[in-house]
Formats: C-alpha cells, sequence, structure tokens
C-alpha cells in the first residue's frame, strides 16, 4: 500500500508540474500580444505534443537574441541616437516634401526613427542577374578603402565565383572587405574551399546567427540574417532580393527553374545610412565597434529632389514591426492600384485584411507569386489564403517557368518597395531584414515595366477553375495553414 501512495503522489506531482508548465506557457504566449493567428497556432502545438511542444516554443517561439547580443544592443542604441540626431540637423539632405500616397510613410518613419525622406540620391534598378554581377564587380574593383557585404546565401559557382575573385584582388590593393554570412543560408559555403581562400587573402569573413543546436536555450534557433547588402567605399550601396548565386548553378536540384531577382543600386544620402545600420550589424554579431560613415562623404554631389528615400531595417534589437506597419500604412495609402511580388505569401491577418479592403474599395491589387517553389510547406499554406484573396476581390497571378524571388511592392505608380522582406511572418516578425522605400516617378516607372514583363510570363488564377479543384488539395491548404503563422 504505502509503493501505491508513493506512486500516486510522484504521478501527482508529475501531473501538476507539467500542468504549471502549461499554464506558465499559455500565459506567456498570450502576454506576448501577437496575431491571433500566432497565439492559436502555438497553443494547439503545445497542448498536442506534450512537452515537445513547450520546447518547440521557447526554441522557435520567441525572437530572443540571447543574452550577449543584448546587451550589444542596448550599448549601441545611444551611438546610433546620437548619430541620428546629427545627421537631423544636416540641411538640404532630409524633405518632407514627398508625394501624396508616400506621405503617411514618411510621417511614420520620421516619428520612429526621427528621419524625415533622404533626398537627392541616384538610384537605378537592375533586374538581369548578368548586369547585377558585372556592376557589382566593377564597384569592387574600382574600391579604394573599405567593403561591407552581409548576404543570407554566398554559393559557388558561375558568376558568385567572379566575386570572389574580385574581393581577393581588392584586398591586395589595400581595401578592407568585411563579409557576413547567415550560418544556415551559407552554411555550405562557409565550409568549402572558396571560402578558406577569401579568409587566407584577408577577407574578414563573420558567420552571423550560428546555427548550434546547444544554443536554443539562450538564442532562437532559426533567428536568421537575412539581409542581402554591399556597401563599396560609403558612396556605393545596393540591397534587393538577389544573393550571391548564380541562378544557373544553384538548386538546380529543386526542379524550380532558374532564381529571378532585383537589386538596386544606391549612391548618394542613403549609403550612409545603409553603413549605419551595417555597423550595427556587425557589432550586434562580432561586439566590434565599426566606425560610423560620415553623411558628407558621397561619390558626387546629390541630385537635388531627386530620389526620395528611406531604408527600414526590421530584425532583433530594431524597432518591433516596423516593416509590418511600413506594409500597412502603404497599402491603406494606395488609390488606384499596387502590385506585389513575392516568393513566399503567407501573409499575417492584418495584411490580408488590408489588401482585400483596398481591392474592395476599388484599388486594383495584384499580387504575382511564382507557380513552382523551393518550399514545399510554404507553398501549400500560400494556397490556403487563394480563396479569401480570390474573393476579396484580389487579382493573383503565377509566374511560370523558373523561381520570381523578387521582393517588391508598388503603389500608384509612384512610391515603391524594393528589398529582402518576403510576404510572411518570419520576414515580418522574425528575420533581419532591409527594405527601400522609393517616392520617385522615374523609379516607380521602371519598376513598372519590370513587373508588367514579370505579368506577360504568368497566368491568373481563375475564380472558377479554383473553387473546383480537388478535395485532397483543400485539406493539405487547410492543414498546412495551421502552420501559416510559425513559418
Amino acid at each position: 500500500m504505502q509503493f501505491t501512495s508513493f506512486h500516486a503522489l510522484i504521478s501527482t506531482m508529475i501531473l501538476l508540474g507539467y500542468w504549471l508548465i502549461i499554464v506558465a506557457t499559455t500565459l506567456r504566449i498570450v502576454f506576448k500580444r501577437r496575431p491571433m493567428t500566432y497565439v492559436v497556432a502555438w497553443m494547439l502545438v503545445i497542448y498536442i505534443l506534450p512537452i515537445l511542444g513547450v520546447i518547440l516554443y521557447f526554441a522557435l517561439g520567441e525572437a530572443h537574441l540571447g543574452q550577449q547580443r543584448v546587451k550589444r544592443a542596448q550599448k549601441m542604441r545611444p551611438t546610433i541616437a546620437n548619430f541620428i540626431n546629427k545627421i537631423s540637423e544636416l540641411q538640404g539632405i532630409f524633405t518632407g516634401n514627398v508625394s501624396q500616397v508616400s506621405k503617411p510613410i514618411f510621417q511614420l518613419c520620421k516619428h520612429q526613427t526621427g528621419l524625415e525622406g533622404i533626398n537627392g540620391n541616384h538610384i537605378e534598378l537592375l533586374s538581369d542577374t548578368d548586369a547585377i554581377f558585372d556592376r557589382l564587380i566593377e564597384d569592387i574593383n574600382q574600391a579604394t578603402s573599405n567593403i561591407e557585404m552581409v548576404f543570407y546565401i554566398w554559393n559557388e559557382g558561375g558568376r558568385a565565383d567572379d566575386v570572389e575573385a574580385a574581393l581577393i584582388q581588392a584586398t591586395k590593393r589595400g581595401v578592407v572587405c568585411r563579409l557576413m554570412l547567415d550560418s544556415a543560408g551559407s552554411r555550405h559555403f562557409i565550409r568549402t574551399d572558396a571560402s578558406k581562400r577569401m579568409r587566407e587573402a584577408g577577407i574578414i569573413i563573420v558567420e552571423a546567427l550560428k546555427v548550434n543546436l546547444l544554443r536554443f536555450m539562450f538564442r532562437r534557433l532559426d533567428l536568421r540574417q537575412h539581409r542581402k547588402v554591399a556597401i563599396i567605399d560609403n558612396y556605393i550601396s545596393y540591397t534587393g532580393s538577389m544573393n550571391i548565386v548564380d541562378p544557373r548553378f544553384f538548386k538546380q536540384n529543386k526542379h524550380v527553374g532558374e532564381w529571378v531577382d532585383v537589386m538596386v543600386r544606391m549612391r548618394g544620402p542613403v549609403t550612409t545610412l545603409m553603413g549605419a545600420i551595417y555597423a550595427s550589424d556587425w557589432e550586434l554579431e562580432t561586439g566590434d565597434y565599426l566606425a560610423l560613415p560620415k553623411i558628407t562623404d558621397f561619390a558626387e554631389p546629390p541630385e537635388e529632389k531627386k530620389h526620395i528615400m528611406q531604408l527600414i531595417a526590421s530584425g532583433p534589437g530594431y524597432m518591433e514591426n516596423m516593416i509590418h506597419q511600413v506594409l500597412l500604412t502603404a497599402i491603406y495609402s494606395a488609390q488606384e492600384q499596387i502590385i506585389f511580388t513575392t516568393p513566399y505569401l503567407v501573409p499575417s491577418d492584418d495584411i490580408l485584411h488590408a489588401v482585400c479592403t483596398a481591392a474592395q474599395r476599388g484599388v486594383e491589387v495584384i499580387i504575382i507569386i511564382p507557380k513552382k517553389n523551393d518550399s514545399l510547406m510554404v507553398k501549400w499554406a500560400s494556397r490556403a489564403f487563394f480563396s479569401e484573396l480570390l474573393d476579396g476581390g484580389v487579382k493573383l497571378y503565377q509566374f511560370n517557368d523558373n523561381l520570381l524571388h523578387t521582393k517588391s511592392v508598388l503603389i500608384d505608380n509612384q512610391l515603391s518597395l524594393v528589398g529582402t522582406v518576403n510576404l510572411d511572418m518570419r520576414s515580418l516578425w522574425l528575420n533581419f531584414e532591409i527594405t527601400t522605400v522609393i517616392d520617385d516617378a522615374e523609379f516607380a516607372k521602371s519598376l513598372s515595366l519590370l513587373l508588367q514583363q514579370y505579368l506577360s510570363q504568368s497566368e491568373e488564377v481563375n475564380v472558377e477553375e479554383w473553387k473546383k479543384r480537388p478535395f485532397w488539395q483543400h485539406v493539405f491548404e487547410r492543414l498546412f495553414y495551421f502552420f501559416a503563422p510559425l513559418l
């Protein structure tokens, strides 16, 4: 009897302990004030998967940086605040004289960062892979002082090898080259002979957010450095959707075709802000201080009232939900037309409703996504949103043959957003991302021509045909929709 009583006591204590863990985790999820679909998804995970669900939540459910990075972020704040105060005092570089459709976004940016629109930039849209590599390599070859890069993926082969060669030659001229690569996205390259050659040549390579199962108690395991940025001599900068990969040599075994990307090449004051973001990322990752660039150092005089811009950076340690707020503001500001391109369509409830509302108030809303996708889960999760989007009056197009990887938004042929941000939960809430906000009709025209080219290579999703899809597809869509807030 004593053994039975002891066994019952232990069982009761274990059950009570488990119940307390579940209650504590549930309260933690609720108090984070995330979107309701996110909350419900995680609560189902911890209830359906005993113990394992709780472990998964603390490993993947919160965007915690780890104590060291949090301390570094806190240490950097006064420096960044001082930098912003200094540049905001400069005359002629910042302006509030923006277009009507862009005004709400620039007002939001000023409230959040203290900076108005950055005036007088020279920018160009590059959409051909070889042209992007040619311009980047040409700029690297002309560098005289420093080159800073951060990329999610670096993959050997083709034109990527040409970039490697150009960087090695730059170090031989005395140019300081710093390269930050995401640990997960570039895991194969970091351990290649090419990476070794670059290090031996003097290129500083940092593996960002190292993937290590032992670290999950101290930092979220799947937090990723998803930016794509290159800065040359603090004069020229690039950002956009393209990694340092030649699409002819990248993921050919996935049978999705070649990746289709864009990059924006920028000269002028905006590059200084890009340099400040890079310096913050570098110190956050390495703990080493990187001198902030001087805003008065330009490759050439800025153009008057030309290419008014802002840069929006996101990620732990940055302004929370900033990119999400910018997207919502842009959607609600549109009066005539919105065109999105995104490889991964898993929107938040707020963006889903904003897009459908825009379509219902007479705005033409077009979303272009790839027909083939390299992520099976994202493919089916995306399809779960099709019915609501189509019923809301949104036009969906599927890009044929290749994987459309461009991340862009065009509003009323005036306001452009181009960068690294996908319309999915990871980009909106978690990863280190960056996007350019460009208020310029000339640039918008270039982007519009490119988007029309994409549309000519796409098929519109027909509402009636979509409703006739097989029942098993409905099942798959609902199954993967359950994971949508976690993707």
